[in-house]
Protein backbone atom coordinates (compact mmCIF):
# COMPACT_ATOMS: atom_id res chain seq x y z
CA UNK A 1 0.00 0.00 0.00
CA UNK A 2 0.86 3.65 -0.01
CA UNK A 3 3.21 5.62 -2.87
CA UNK A 4 6.66 4.94 -3.28
CA UNK A 5 7.30 6.56 -6.46
CA UNK A 6 5.38 8.99 -8.85
CA UNK A 7 5.82 6.70 -11.86
CA UNK A 8 4.57 3.69 -10.38
CA UNK A 9 1.11 1.78 -11.59
CA UNK A 10 -1.72 4.21 -10.06
CA UNK A 11 -3.73 1.74 -8.14
CA UNK A 12 -6.07 3.96 -5.99
CA UNK A 13 -7.01 7.43 -5.66
CA UNK A 14 -9.73 9.98 -3.26
CA UNK A 15 -11.44 12.43 -5.06
CA UNK A 16 -14.15 14.80 -3.72
CA UNK A 17 -16.67 15.75 -6.06
CA UNK A 18 -17.19 19.33 -6.35
CA UNK A 19 -20.70 20.48 -4.54
CA UNK A 20 -22.60 23.61 -3.71
CA UNK A 21 -19.79 24.66 -1.81
CA UNK A 22 -18.23 25.72 -5.00
CA UNK A 23 -21.24 28.13 -5.94
CA UNK A 24 -20.09 30.21 -2.58
CA UNK A 25 -16.52 30.68 -4.30
CA UNK A 26 -17.92 31.83 -7.25
CA UNK A 27 -19.37 35.10 -5.80
CA UNK A 28 -15.85 35.83 -4.94
CA UNK A 29 -13.14 33.99 -6.74
CA UNK A 30 -9.96 35.30 -5.67
CA UNK A 31 -10.64 35.64 -2.19
CA UNK A 32 -11.59 31.89 -2.25
CA UNK A 33 -8.07 31.32 -3.83
CA UNK A 34 -9.23 30.82 -7.36
CA UNK A 35 -8.05 31.89 -10.34
CA UNK A 36 -10.97 33.12 -12.29
CA UNK A 37 -15.00 32.08 -12.06
CA UNK A 38 -16.24 29.16 -14.15
CA UNK A 39 -19.19 27.54 -15.02
CA UNK A 40 -19.91 24.72 -11.73
CA UNK A 41 -22.25 22.87 -14.06
CA UNK A 42 -19.82 22.30 -17.17
CA UNK A 43 -17.37 22.04 -14.13
CA UNK A 44 -19.27 18.96 -12.22
CA UNK A 45 -19.42 17.10 -15.79
CA UNK A 46 -15.42 17.47 -16.27
CA UNK A 47 -15.19 15.79 -12.79
CA UNK A 48 -17.30 12.98 -13.49
CA UNK A 49 -15.40 12.35 -17.19
CA UNK A 50 -12.16 12.23 -15.07
CA UNK A 51 -13.40 9.89 -12.84
CA UNK A 52 -14.80 7.84 -15.64
CA UNK A 53 -11.02 8.15 -17.23
CA UNK A 54 -9.24 6.99 -14.06
CA UNK A 55 -11.74 3.76 -13.43
CA UNK A 56 -11.47 2.89 -17.14
CA UNK A 57 -7.88 2.73 -16.46
CA UNK A 58 -7.83 0.64 -13.58
CA UNK A 59 -7.45 2.57 -11.01
CA UNK A 60 -9.81 2.66 -7.85
CA UNK A 61 -11.60 5.75 -7.32
CA UNK A 62 -13.17 6.73 -4.41
CA UNK A 63 -15.15 9.78 -3.99
CA UNK A 64 -14.91 11.24 -0.56
CA UNK A 65 -18.37 11.73 0.37
CA UNK A 66 -19.12 8.30 -0.75
CA UNK A 67 -16.23 7.15 1.28
CA UNK A 68 -17.50 9.09 4.34
CA UNK A 69 -21.55 7.44 3.72
CA UNK A 70 -20.71 4.03 3.32
CA UNK A 71 -18.14 4.22 6.25
CA UNK A 72 -20.55 5.52 8.29
CA UNK A 73 -23.33 3.16 7.39
CA UNK A 74 -21.30 0.38 8.04
CA UNK A 75 -19.42 1.26 10.95
CA UNK A 76 -21.19 2.65 14.48
CA UNK A 77 -18.02 3.94 15.74
CA UNK A 78 -17.47 5.95 12.80
CA UNK A 79 -20.97 6.83 12.79
CA UNK A 80 -20.81 7.76 16.28
CA UNK A 81 -17.60 9.66 15.20
CA UNK A 82 -19.27 11.85 12.67
CA UNK A 83 -21.78 13.40 14.55
CA UNK A 84 -19.98 14.41 17.36
CA UNK A 85 -17.58 16.20 14.47
CA UNK A 86 -20.96 17.90 13.17
CA UNK A 87 -22.06 18.85 16.78
CA UNK A 88 -18.38 20.82 17.40
CA UNK A 89 -18.87 22.40 13.79
CA UNK A 90 -21.91 24.04 13.42
CA UNK A 91 -21.99 27.36 15.44
CA UNK A 92 -24.64 29.26 17.18
CA UNK A 93 -25.83 32.97 17.67
CA UNK A 94 -28.62 35.00 19.61
CA UNK A 95 -29.25 35.00 23.29
CA UNK A 96 -27.39 31.95 25.82
CA UNK A 97 -30.61 30.24 26.15
CA UNK A 98 -31.78 30.54 22.63
CA UNK A 99 -28.27 29.09 21.37
CA UNK A 100 -28.01 26.62 24.39
CA UNK A 101 -31.46 25.15 23.65
CA UNK A 102 -30.70 24.84 19.27
CA UNK A 103 -27.19 23.25 20.32
CA UNK A 104 -29.33 20.85 22.20
CA UNK A 105 -31.99 20.16 20.05
CA UNK A 106 -29.08 19.57 16.94
CA UNK A 107 -27.57 16.75 19.03
CA UNK A 108 -30.65 15.23 19.80
CA UNK A 109 -31.56 14.74 16.05
CA UNK A 110 -28.03 14.29 14.58
CA UNK A 111 -28.65 10.45 15.27
CA UNK A 112 -31.88 10.43 13.00
CA UNK A 113 -30.15 12.61 10.08
CA UNK A 114 -28.85 11.10 6.71
CA UNK A 115 -24.43 10.60 6.71
CA UNK A 116 -25.05 12.80 3.52
CA UNK A 117 -26.22 15.41 5.79
CA UNK A 118 -23.73 15.38 8.35
CA UNK A 119 -21.22 15.00 5.60
CA UNK A 120 -22.70 18.29 3.68
CA UNK A 121 -22.94 20.27 7.44
CA UNK A 122 -19.17 19.35 7.55
CA UNK A 123 -18.12 20.86 3.92
CA UNK A 124 -20.80 24.60 4.62
CA UNK A 125 -19.95 24.73 8.03
CA UNK A 126 -23.36 26.24 8.98
CA UNK A 127 -24.02 28.94 12.10
CA UNK A 128 -27.32 29.32 12.81
CA UNK A 129 -28.48 32.62 14.33
CA UNK A 130 -32.27 32.69 15.80
CA UNK A 131 -34.30 35.77 16.81
CA UNK A 132 -37.10 35.37 19.29
CA UNK A 133 -39.56 38.07 19.76
CA UNK A 134 -41.11 36.39 22.51
CA UNK A 135 -40.71 33.17 24.69
CA UNK A 136 -43.65 31.83 22.35
CA UNK A 137 -41.78 32.73 19.32
CA UNK A 138 -40.15 29.39 17.62
CA UNK A 139 -37.48 31.93 16.47
CA UNK A 140 -36.55 33.54 12.88
CA UNK A 141 -33.59 31.46 11.85
CA UNK A 142 -30.90 33.05 10.10
CA UNK A 143 -28.23 30.88 8.73
CA UNK A 144 -24.79 31.83 7.58
CA UNK A 145 -21.99 29.66 5.77
CA UNK A 146 -18.87 30.78 7.92
CA UNK A 147 -16.04 29.53 5.28
CA UNK A 148 -17.43 27.07 2.92
CA UNK A 149 -14.61 24.74 1.77
CA UNK A 150 -14.60 25.01 -1.78
CA UNK A 151 -10.88 24.24 -2.42
CA UNK A 152 -11.35 20.47 -0.91
CA UNK A 153 -11.99 19.45 -4.71
CA UNK A 154 -8.04 19.62 -4.89
CA UNK A 155 -7.64 16.43 -2.57
CA UNK A 156 -3.79 16.58 -2.80
CA UNK A 157 -2.86 19.51 -0.93
CA UNK A 158 -4.54 18.56 2.59
CA UNK A 159 -1.89 15.39 2.56
CA UNK A 160 1.24 13.57 1.49
CA UNK A 161 0.97 9.82 0.88
CA UNK A 162 4.51 8.60 0.90
CA UNK A 163 5.93 4.52 1.49
CA UNK A 164 4.79 4.55 5.21
CA UNK A 165 1.44 6.41 5.36
CA UNK A 166 -0.08 9.18 5.27
CA UNK A 167 1.15 12.73 6.59
CA UNK A 168 -1.36 15.85 6.69
CA UNK A 169 -0.41 18.71 5.74
CA UNK A 170 -0.87 22.34 7.53
CA UNK A 171 -1.81 24.96 5.24
CA UNK A 172 -0.85 28.22 4.82
CA UNK A 173 -3.92 30.17 3.82
CA UNK A 174 -6.46 31.01 6.64
CA UNK A 175 -8.92 30.19 3.61
CA UNK A 176 -8.15 26.20 3.66
CA UNK A 177 -6.81 25.56 6.76
CA UNK A 178 -10.54 23.55 7.59
CA UNK A 179 -9.57 21.23 5.04
CA UNK A 180 -7.11 19.07 7.13
CA UNK A 181 -9.03 18.91 10.13
CA UNK A 182 -11.88 16.93 7.50
CA UNK A 183 -9.50 15.16 5.54
CA UNK A 184 -7.76 14.10 8.86
CA UNK A 185 -10.72 13.06 10.95
CA UNK A 186 -11.64 10.96 7.78
CA UNK A 187 -7.97 8.96 6.99
CA UNK A 188 -7.68 8.35 10.44
CA UNK A 189 -10.68 6.36 11.31
CA UNK A 190 -10.72 5.17 7.56
CA UNK A 191 -6.74 3.98 7.53
CA UNK A 192 -6.10 3.76 10.92
CA UNK A 193 -4.46 5.93 13.01
CA UNK A 194 -1.01 4.34 13.28
CA UNK A 195 -0.41 5.03 9.61
CA UNK A 196 -1.30 9.04 9.72
CA UNK A 197 1.22 11.83 10.95
CA UNK A 198 0.37 15.30 11.14
CA UNK A 199 2.37 18.85 10.62
CA UNK A 200 1.64 20.88 12.70
CA UNK A 201 2.26 24.73 14.68
CA UNK A 202 3.90 26.89 12.50
CA UNK A 203 5.37 24.57 10.24
CA UNK A 204 3.15 24.47 6.75
CA UNK A 205 3.54 21.63 4.10
CA UNK A 206 0.78 20.77 1.43
CA UNK A 207 0.75 17.76 -0.62
CA UNK A 208 1.28 19.20 -3.73
CA UNK A 209 4.45 20.21 -2.68
CA UNK A 210 6.07 16.90 -2.21
CA UNK A 211 6.90 14.51 -5.56
CA UNK A 212 8.23 11.00 -4.48
CA UNK A 213 10.89 9.18 -7.01
CA UNK A 214 11.32 6.10 -5.26
CA UNK A 215 15.19 6.42 -3.83
CA UNK A 216 14.82 9.71 -3.76
CA UNK A 217 11.67 12.34 -2.94
CA UNK A 218 11.52 16.11 -3.95
CA UNK A 219 9.57 19.07 -1.59
CA UNK A 220 9.06 22.42 -2.65
CA UNK A 221 8.68 25.39 -0.71
CA UNK A 222 7.65 28.95 -1.37
CA UNK A 223 4.45 30.36 -1.36
CA UNK A 224 2.26 27.46 0.77
CA UNK A 225 5.30 25.10 2.45
CA UNK A 226 7.71 26.17 4.54
CA UNK A 227 11.41 25.22 5.58
CA UNK A 228 9.67 24.21 9.20
CA UNK A 229 7.07 21.72 7.06
CA UNK A 230 9.31 20.51 4.60
CA UNK A 231 12.05 19.52 7.68
CA UNK A 232 8.67 17.97 9.52
CA UNK A 233 8.04 15.98 6.89
CA UNK A 234 11.47 14.74 6.01
CA UNK A 235 12.02 14.05 9.49
CA UNK A 236 8.67 12.15 9.85
CA UNK A 237 9.58 8.84 9.20
CA UNK A 238 6.47 8.75 6.75
CA UNK A 239 8.85 8.20 3.50
CA UNK A 240 11.76 5.91 2.64
CA UNK A 241 14.02 8.23 0.70
CA UNK A 242 17.50 7.65 0.90
CA UNK A 243 17.69 11.83 -0.37
CA UNK A 244 15.20 14.31 -0.16
CA UNK A 245 16.14 17.94 -2.32
CA UNK A 246 14.47 20.55 -0.38
CA UNK A 247 14.01 23.40 -3.29
CA UNK A 248 12.87 26.80 -3.24
CA UNK A 249 9.67 26.97 -5.81
CA UNK A 250 11.00 30.03 -8.00
CA UNK A 251 9.66 32.75 -10.47
CA UNK A 252 10.34 33.45 -13.93
CA UNK A 253 12.86 36.11 -14.29
CA UNK A 254 10.60 38.67 -15.67
CA UNK A 255 8.45 38.70 -12.51
CA UNK A 256 8.32 40.58 -9.18
CA UNK A 257 8.33 39.47 -5.59
CA UNK A 258 4.44 40.35 -5.67
CA UNK A 259 3.75 37.66 -7.76
CA UNK A 260 4.69 34.99 -5.57
CA UNK A 261 1.03 33.90 -4.94
CA UNK A 262 0.87 33.30 -8.35
CA UNK A 263 -0.12 29.93 -10.03
CA UNK A 264 3.64 30.22 -11.27
CA UNK A 265 5.03 28.88 -7.57
CA UNK A 266 2.57 27.78 -5.44
CA UNK A 267 4.05 24.57 -5.43
CA UNK A 268 6.21 22.26 -6.70
CA UNK A 269 3.83 20.22 -9.28
CA UNK A 270 2.62 23.73 -10.72
CA UNK A 271 6.00 23.75 -12.97
CA UNK A 272 7.07 20.30 -12.78
CA UNK A 273 6.09 16.63 -12.36
CA UNK A 274 7.32 13.30 -13.66
CA UNK A 275 6.33 11.10 -16.75
CA UNK A 276 8.04 7.88 -15.96
CA UNK A 277 11.60 6.85 -14.41
CA UNK A 278 13.77 8.73 -16.89
CA UNK A 279 11.50 11.81 -17.98
CA UNK A 280 10.64 14.61 -15.69
CA UNK A 281 8.13 17.05 -17.43
CA UNK A 282 8.20 20.96 -16.67
CA UNK A 283 9.47 24.68 -17.03
CA UNK A 284 13.21 23.85 -17.49
CA UNK A 285 13.56 27.27 -17.34
CA UNK A 286 12.46 27.04 -13.89
CA UNK A 287 14.01 24.37 -12.94
CA UNK A 288 17.34 25.90 -13.39
CA UNK A 289 16.13 28.62 -11.00
CA UNK A 290 15.07 26.46 -8.31
CA UNK A 291 17.80 25.94 -5.65
CA UNK A 292 17.96 23.86 -3.13
CA UNK A 293 19.61 21.59 -0.41
CA UNK A 294 20.28 17.75 -0.65
CA UNK A 295 19.60 15.85 2.24
CA UNK A 296 21.11 12.55 2.71
CA UNK A 297 19.14 9.53 5.16
CA UNK A 298 21.01 8.75 8.17
CA UNK A 299 18.79 6.50 9.75
CA UNK A 300 14.90 6.42 9.29
CA UNK A 301 13.58 9.74 9.78
CA UNK A 302 17.01 11.34 10.11
CA UNK A 303 18.86 13.12 7.70
CA UNK A 304 22.06 14.99 7.24
CA UNK A 305 22.53 18.55 5.08
CA UNK A 306 24.41 17.92 2.29
CA UNK A 307 24.81 19.65 -1.29
CA UNK A 308 23.56 22.54 -2.67
CA UNK A 309 22.15 22.31 -6.06
CA UNK A 310 19.40 23.04 -8.74
CA UNK A 311 16.38 21.24 -9.30
CA UNK A 312 17.22 20.74 -13.01
CA UNK A 313 20.81 19.73 -11.88
CA UNK A 314 19.67 17.18 -9.79
CA UNK A 315 17.26 15.47 -12.16
CA UNK A 316 19.86 15.76 -14.53
CA UNK A 317 22.04 13.77 -11.91
CA UNK A 318 19.44 11.16 -11.51
CA UNK A 319 19.54 10.20 -15.19
CA UNK A 320 16.28 12.22 -16.36
CA UNK A 321 15.42 13.40 -19.93
CA UNK A 322 13.42 17.00 -19.56
CA UNK A 323 10.35 17.42 -21.79
CA UNK A 324 10.25 21.16 -21.40
CA UNK A 325 7.35 23.56 -21.44
CA UNK A 326 6.85 27.22 -22.63
CA UNK A 327 5.58 30.28 -19.94
CA UNK A 328 2.08 29.72 -22.57
CA UNK A 329 2.12 25.73 -21.18
CA UNK A 330 2.98 25.89 -17.73
CA UNK A 331 0.95 28.40 -16.72
CA UNK A 332 -1.92 26.51 -18.50
CA UNK A 333 -1.04 23.73 -15.83
CA UNK A 334 0.75 21.03 -17.70
CA UNK A 335 2.90 19.96 -15.64
CA UNK A 336 -0.15 19.28 -13.35
CA UNK A 337 -0.64 15.84 -15.06
CA UNK A 338 -1.11 12.33 -13.10
CA UNK A 339 0.97 9.57 -14.18
CA UNK A 340 -1.05 6.64 -14.60
CA UNK A 341 2.07 3.92 -15.15
CA UNK A 342 5.78 4.27 -16.04
CA UNK A 343 5.29 6.66 -19.08
CA UNK A 344 1.73 7.09 -18.77
CA UNK A 345 -0.06 10.27 -17.81
CA UNK A 346 -3.60 11.83 -17.71
CA UNK A 347 -3.21 15.64 -18.63
CA UNK A 348 -4.97 18.59 -19.69
CA UNK A 349 -4.99 20.02 -23.27
CA UNK A 350 -3.01 23.23 -22.30
CA UNK A 351 -4.53 24.68 -25.81
CA UNK A 352 -7.78 25.03 -24.12
CA UNK A 353 -6.77 26.58 -20.78
CA UNK A 354 -5.10 29.21 -22.47
CA UNK A 355 -7.84 30.38 -24.94
CA UNK A 356 -9.91 30.80 -21.86
CA UNK A 357 -7.69 32.70 -20.21
CA UNK A 358 -7.06 34.67 -22.71
CA UNK A 359 -10.33 35.28 -23.74
CA UNK A 360 -11.29 36.44 -20.65
CA UNK A 361 -8.70 38.45 -19.92
CA UNK A 362 -7.15 36.45 -16.80
CA UNK A 363 -3.61 37.14 -17.38
CA UNK A 364 -1.11 40.15 -16.51
CA UNK A 365 -0.53 42.31 -19.58
CA UNK A 366 3.65 41.14 -18.33
CA UNK A 367 3.06 37.52 -18.97
CA UNK A 368 0.73 38.15 -22.10
CA UNK A 369 3.37 39.58 -23.88
CA UNK A 370 6.09 36.70 -23.21
CA UNK A 371 2.76 34.37 -24.34
CA UNK A 372 2.17 36.36 -27.30
CA UNK A 373 6.37 36.09 -28.58
CA UNK A 374 6.19 32.38 -28.09
CA UNK A 375 2.87 32.12 -29.97
CA UNK A 376 4.51 34.05 -32.72
CA UNK A 377 7.62 32.37 -32.68
CA UNK A 378 6.36 28.08 -32.73
CA UNK A 379 3.13 26.34 -34.06
CA UNK A 380 0.57 27.11 -31.50
CA UNK A 381 -1.08 24.39 -32.32
CA UNK A 382 1.21 21.88 -31.06
CA UNK A 383 0.81 22.70 -27.58
CA UNK A 384 1.07 20.28 -24.69
CA UNK A 385 0.44 17.62 -25.07
CA UNK A 386 0.00 17.52 -28.96
CA UNK A 387 3.64 17.61 -28.87
CA UNK A 388 5.94 15.09 -30.89
CA UNK A 389 8.73 15.05 -28.46
CA UNK A 390 6.32 13.04 -26.18
CA UNK A 391 6.22 10.27 -28.26
CA UNK A 392 10.02 10.80 -28.97
CA UNK A 393 10.67 10.36 -25.19
CA UNK A 394 8.24 7.77 -25.31
CA UNK A 395 5.41 9.37 -22.93
CA UNK A 396 1.99 8.05 -23.90
CA UNK A 397 -0.64 10.39 -22.28
CA UNK A 398 -5.04 10.79 -22.26
CA UNK A 399 -6.63 14.18 -22.61
CA UNK A 400 -9.46 15.31 -20.51
CA UNK A 401 -10.77 18.30 -20.95
CA UNK A 402 -10.66 20.22 -17.21
CA UNK A 403 -11.18 24.20 -18.70
CA UNK A 404 -13.59 24.87 -16.23
CA UNK A 405 -12.54 23.05 -13.12
CA UNK A 406 -8.59 24.31 -13.62
CA UNK A 407 -10.28 28.03 -13.00
CA UNK A 408 -9.42 26.79 -8.99
CA UNK A 409 -5.92 26.68 -9.51
CA UNK A 410 -4.87 23.57 -10.30
CA UNK A 411 -5.24 20.68 -12.94
CA UNK A 412 -5.46 16.39 -12.73
CA UNK A 413 -2.59 15.88 -10.33
CA UNK A 414 -3.95 18.47 -7.84
CA UNK A 415 -7.54 16.94 -7.93
CA UNK A 416 -6.51 13.70 -6.81
CA UNK A 417 -4.98 12.01 -3.77
CA UNK A 418 -2.68 9.20 -5.04
CA UNK A 419 -3.45 6.48 -2.10
CA UNK A 420 -1.67 3.56 -3.76
CA UNK A 421 0.72 2.89 -6.20
CA UNK A 422 2.47 -0.15 -7.48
Amino acid sequence: MWVNAEFDTLREVIMHRPGPEIEYAMLAPKQFLFERPFRSREALKEHEALESILRENGVKVSILKDLVIDTADSDKAFRKALEQKVGETVRYYGSMETASDMKNELEKNLSILDSSTLFNTLILEPSLDIKKINQSDPGYPTIYSNLPLANLYFMRDQQAVSSNGIIIGNMRMSQRARETELTEFIFSNKFGRNNIKKISGASKFEGGDYIPAGEFGLIGIGPRTNVAGAMDFMNSGISSHDEILILENPLYDFMTGSERGSMVNMHLDTYFNIASDSVAIGSVRLCKRARGTVYQKVNTGSYEEGRKTTLYDYMREKHFEFIDLSVSEQISYSSNFLTISNGKILCIDSKLVMEKLIENNFIDKQVLDIINKEQNSRDYGNMFPNKAVMGNFGVDYITADLSELTGGYGGAHCMTSSIRRG
